[in-house]
C-alpha cells in the first residue's frame, strides 16, 4: 500500500505546486499585454514578479518552522487557500499598485507550498528514488508556467486581466482542495512535536560550507530562471520580431524543457556516481554558455534564439530538482523543514531582486545584451565555488546519529 500511495502523494504535491504558481508563472508570458494595458516599463513588469516573491523572504523561514511542528497537509493546504483568495480579490483590481498588493499576499500564501511539498515528498521516498521524485514534484512549477503561458495571454487579450486573475484563483483553489483531500503522512512516521535543535544548531546548519555553496549556486541559477521568465517573450518580440502570440508559445516550450530538465536531471542525480553535486555544476556551466550565446549575433536569429532559450529552459529551470534533494538530504535530523525553508528563503533574495534589476538594466541600456551578460557573469563567477563543493556525508555527534538512525528506520530509508 505504501509503495502505491507514495505516487499519489507525489502526484498531488506536483499538482498543488503547479496550481499555486500558475498565475505568477504566467506574468512573463503576459508581459506584452501588461505593458500595453497598464503602461508599464520593463522594470515595473519585473517588480510584479518581485512582489509575489517578497513575502517568502520571511515566509519560507516561518513555513519551515511550521512544517517541523505540524502536519504538512494543513500547512500547505492553508497556504494554497491564501493564494486562491488573494487572486480572487485581485479579480476586482484595476490599477498597477493594487495588483502589486495582491501579489504580495499571493507570495505569503505560496511560502508554505514550496517547502511543504518538498518535505512531503522527501518523507515518502527513500534516497534511491528521492532525486527523481523531487524532480517530478519540482517540475510542477515550470509545468504550471507552461500551462499559464499557453492560456493566460489569450485569456487576458480576450477578457482582460481580471479574468486571468480569477482563473488563477480557481486553479489555486483546486490545488488546495486536492492536497487537503489526498495527502496523508507515512503510516509509520510520528506526528511532529517541537523540533530538536537549538538556535545555535540552526545557525551552525546555515554556516556549513556545503550549505553555503549550495545556497550560492541556487541564488545564481534562480536569477537565471527569473530572467528567463520575465524577459524571454519581450526579447523575442522586440529583437527577433516575433508577434506576442508566437513569443508566448516559445515560452511554453521553454517551460516544457524545464519540466523535462527537472525530471531528467534529477533521475541522473539518483543514478550518477558523482551524485547531485555534479548535476548542479553541469547546470551552472550550461547556463553560462547559453546566456553568453544570447549576447552574440547568434541570439538575433529567431530560430537560434528559440533553440538557446529551450537549452536554458532545460538547464536553467531543470537544476532545481537535484538541488532541493541535496538540501533535504543535507539537513540535520528533525530539521528538514528548517533547512529547506532557509535555503529557499536565501534563493528568494535573488528571486526578488533579479526581475526588476534585469528590467532596469534593459531600460537603461536600451537592449537585452547587458542583462544577458550580467547573468552570464553571475553564473561564471559561481562556477569555481560550485566545483569545489562536492558533497560529503554528514557527521553528527552520538545523540544526533541515533536520532538520524531512528528517522531512517521510520521513513524506510
Amino acid at each position: 500500500m505504501r509503495e502505491r500511495y507514495r505516487w499519489v502523494v507525489l502526484g498531488v504535491a506536483t499538482f498543488t505546486q503547479a496550481a499555486s504558481g500558475f498565475f505568477v508563472q504566467g506574468i512573463g508570458a503576459m508581459g506584452v499585454h501588461l505593458q500595453r494595458d497598464l503602461g508599464l516599463s520593463t522594470a515595473q513588469l519585473g517588480l510584479l514578479l518581485s512582489a509575489a516573491q517578497l513575502a517568502p523572504l520571511v515566509g519560507l523561514l516561518v513555513a519551515g518552522e511550521l512544517l517541523d511542528r505540524h502536519d504538512e497537509r494543513w500547512v500547505v493546504g492553508a497556504g494554497a487557500c491564501v493564494v486562491a483568495v488573494s487572486l480572487g480579490v485581485g479579480g476586482t483590481t484595476r490599477t498597477y499598485e493594487s495588483l502589486l498588493l495582491v501579489l504580495l499576499a499571493v507570495g505569503a500564501g505560496y511560502s508554505t507550498v514550496q517547502p511543504g511539498g518538498s518535505k512531503s515528498v522527501a518523507s515518502w521516498f527513500d534516497t534511491s528514488q528521492r532525486g527523481l521524485a523531487m524532480g517530478i514534484r519540482q517540475a510542477g512549477l515550470p509545468l504550471g508556467g507552461a500551462l499559464a503561458a499557453a492560456t493566460l495571454p489569450a485569456l487576458a487579450a480576450e477578457l482582460g486581466l481580471r479574468a486571468a486573475l480569477t482563473a488563477g484563483a480557481l486553479v489555486a483553489l483546486l490545488g488546495a482542495v486536492a492536497f487537503v483531500a489526498l495527502y496523508r503522512r507515512p503510516p509509520a512516521r510520528p506526528l511532529p512535536g517541537s523540533p530538536g535543535g537549538s538556535l545555535g544548531s540552526r545557525s551552525r546548519t546555515l554556516r556549513e560550507p556545503a550549505m553555503v555553496r549550495t545556497v550560492v549556486s541556487g541564488m545564481s541559477l534562480v536569477s537565471v530562471h527569473s530572467g528567463i521568465g520575465v524577459l524571454t517573450a519581450l526579447y523575442l518580440h522586440e529583437v527577433t520580431a516575433l508577434e506576442a502570440g508566437p513569443a508566448a508559445l516559445v515560452l511554453v516550450a521553454v517551460q516544457g524543457a524545464g519540466v523535462a530538465g527537472r525530471v531528467c536531471l534529477a533521475a541522473w542525480s539518483d543514478r550518477g556516481r558523482s551524485g547531485r553535486h555534479t548535476c548542479v555544476l553541469t547546470c551552472v556551466a550550461a547556463v553560462t554558455v547559453g546566456m553568453s550565446a544570447l549576447a552574440t549575433p547568434v541570439g538575433r536569429s529567431p530560430v537560434a534564439a528559440c533553440l538557446v532559450f529551450v537549452w536554458l529552459g532545460f538547464f536553467g529551470i531543470g537544476w532545481y530538482g537535484p538541488w532541493v534533494a541535496h538540501v533535504a538530504e543535507s539537513a540535520p535530523p528533525g530539521r528538514t523543514g528548517f533547512a529547506l525553508g532557509a535555503a529557499m528563503a536565501a534563493n528568494q533574495i535573488a528571486v526578488v531582486l533579479a526581475p526588476p534589476a534585469l528590467g532596469l538594466v534593459k531600460d537603461l541600456t536600451g537592449g537585452f545584451t547587458a542583462p544577458w551578460l550580467l547573468l552570464s557573469a553571475l553564473t561564471a563567477v559561481t562556477l569555481p565555488a560550485t566545483a569545489s563543493g562536492r558533497h560529503r556525508p554528514r557527521r553528527y555527534g552520538p545523540a544526533e546519529a541515533v536520532r538520524e538512525q531512528d528517522t531512517n528506520e521510520v521513513s524506510g530509508h
